[in-house]
């Protein structure tokens, strides 16, 4: 990946790193060497149920890590937290961010039921905006900036 970046760099354009936070070591890599710009973390849950959000064993550590990473760089970042109906409750959006700590950027991301790669998933209705208002309302003072994202 850094090799594809630094073609992408060349051209003159801006980078930004999509990321789930699996691999601190390459988000270290990227960020020391100058290569991104800007980076969006998804975080999946609160951690005490980050496997279930996931369908697989995650390694906390690395999650953590890469929280840390981008936390303590000098660039602009996002996290981010799609809320499924089926895996969180207002508690556990909650939990996530106290786990975060303060924060620049954070975004509640209602779930669509489209496209999924589990069907089951096609059948679940999303939060209403209002639900995921009043969660960002109370999160708020942990982010220097904290929507919803539709």
């Amino acid at each position: 990946m850094p090799d594809f970046i630094k073609k992408i760099k060349k051209l003159g354009y801006l980078v930004k790193l999509d990321t789930n936070g699996s691999n601190p070591k390459m988000i270290k890599k990227l960020i020391d060497d100058g290569l991104i710009d800007y980076v969006a973390m998804d975080i999946k849950s609160s951690f005490g149920k980050y496997d279930k959000a996931t369908g697989i064993k995650a390694n906390l550590d690395d999650i953590k890590e890469s929280i840390a990473i981008i936390k303590n760089s000098n660039l602009d970042y996002e996290f981010r937290m799609t809320v499924v109906p089926s895996l969180h409750e207002k508690e556990d959006v909650i939990q996530a961010v106290k786990e975060i700590g303060k924060a620049k950027k954070f975004f509640l991301q209602n779930f669509r039921p489209e496209k999924t790669i589990n069907p089951e998933f096609e059948k679940i209705k999303p939060y209403s905006e209002d639900f995921l208002s009043a969660i960002r309302d109370e999160i708020s003072e942990f982010f220097d900036i904290c929507q919803v994202r539709g």
